[in-house]
């Protein structure tokens, strides 16, 4: 880390006041506080970026996961550091002492801050404490409250909703002024399943991540270090390994195809979330499937600037989920400009163009998946990879640009706060 990043990393609160969070020149004039909850780096600096462009001032609140320099050197934008360390191999006594802290310095944030709407782009560690007292209390200090609703309902998802979820989930959509959502699909099951009122909920799209570093390392040298053939027809599975994500549908998929196929190879890049014993079956899968020497893993967090490795070495990106409504992954292979195949569940099918940006298949249905993917390198778009690319990455910044998020994002600031010049 840079000398001067860390140093503003490391400058903690150390009083509630308003005075505690240093040079307070751009605070004074922020209208906007961005809440992060520190992470989803790339979704929190393209939203920052695309809104400091135009104009508006922000408090970011971030932690160590989500600094960058660009948050030091937009004058439009205030990085505050509340959260600081997350990291995950620190003691529990640690992590428990960090998280109240934390959330002391939030409160303390929001009674003495100048910016009078909060954009929760996600919870913080206590969602059930976020969606209620912690909004109530917001409202109490006369913020506007928007939410950006990324899944409207992670509990059905993960198969672990309770009365209790759903209960705090229709508060916190009931005391949000505006929520963002990225699907129309998405929108109707706010408005139908919590009976939110639909001009209450505005859809914009997921903007295209342009965060992850992309290098000039090139196909070659992406497999050379992948230990890939120049031949080798690579897909790709990265992100978090989650039941919801179907990786043991293409495990069994490529079982089947590698035993016809032998020059095909499976790239799995990301680590285990939620429950260990889904990865233990998934790992059985790939034992029992007796082509595991053609499966490269990295079982592992990666970070943003190994990312490229993965997406410049594959041929195609493989999405095998059962539930989700959107995909951040989709995205950021787009911005790499690599074709994927996804199920269709969710939106995943309204982003792809049949053909030309990838391909959609049955969820639950390794044969069906199997399929999709002999079929995908039978295709122009893989037998003209460099064409194709070229084409997705214009096709995604066309569709997904920050820009259209912004200017929807800033006319909803401005209808929340009809009196002010700022905007």
């Amino acid at each position: 880390m840079p000398p001067v990043q860390a140093a503003r990393t490391n400058d903690l609160p150390r009083e509630l006041g308003r005075a505690a969070f240093g040079d307070t020149k751009d605070v004074e004039k922020a209208t906007v506080a961005l809440l992060t909850a520190g992470k989803d780096k790339p979704y929190a600096l393209g939203l920052v970026s695309a809104l400091s462009t135009i104009g508006i001032n922000l408090d970011f609140i971030g932690s160590n996961d989500v600094d960058s320099p660009e948050l030091h050197e937009k004058p439009q934008v205030h990085f505050l550091n509340l959260r600081g360390d997350q990291r995950e191999d620190a003691p529990y006594l640690q992590k428990a002492v960090r998280v109240i802290k934390y959330y002391a310095r939030l409160i303390g944030y929001a009674a003495t801050s100048k910016p009078r709407i909060f954009h929760i782009l996600w919870n913080n560690k206590f969602e059930f404490f976020d969606r209620t007292l912690l909004l109530l209390y917001y409202k109490l200090l006369g913020k506007r409250l928007v939410f950006t609703a990324h899944n409207v309902n992670a509990g059905t998802r993960d198969n672990r909703d309770t009365w209790l979820n759903r209960v705090t989930l229709a508060t916190q959509y009931r005391l949000s002024d505006c929520i963002f959502v990225h699907t129309e699909l998405m929108k109707r099951e706010l408005v139908e399943g919590f009976r939110i009122p639909a001009d209450k909920v505005r859809v914009i799209p997921f903007g295209i991540n342009n965060t992850v570093p992309s290098t000039s390392l090139t196909r070659e040298e992406a497999r050379k270090r992948l230990k890939l053939k120049a031949a080798d027809k690579a897909i790709l599975f990265f992100g978090n390994i989650a039941a919801y994500k179907g990786l043991e549908y293409l495990v069994a998929a490529f079982s089947q195809l590698a035993k016809q196929h032998p020059d095909y190879r499976l790239i799995i890049a990301g680590q285990p979330k939620g429950d260990p014993a889904y990865w233990r079956l998934v790992q059985q899968a790939i034992t029992d499937s007796l082509v595991a020497d053609r499966i490269v893993q990295r079982i592992e967090y990666v970070p943003d600037e190994d990312t490229e490795l993965f997406f410049k070495a594959a041929d195609v990106l493989i999405l095998p989920y059962t539930h989700i409504f959107q995909s951040g992954v989709l995205f950021l292979g787009y911005s790499f400009g690599l074709p994927v195949i996804a199920t269709d569940v969710g939106s995943l099918k309204l982003e792809i163009v049949e053909g030309e940006t990838g391909l959609v298949c049955q969820p639950k249905d390794a044969r069906d998946l199997a399929g999709a993917i002999e079929r995908f390198f039978a295709l122009p778009m893989f037998q003209k990879s460099e064409a194709t690319r070229q084409a997705i990455q214009q096709f995604a910044n066309e569709r997904y640009s920050w820009q259209k998020v912004a200017g929807i994002t800033k006319e909803v600031y401005a209808n929340l706060l009809p009196e002010s010049s700022s905007l």
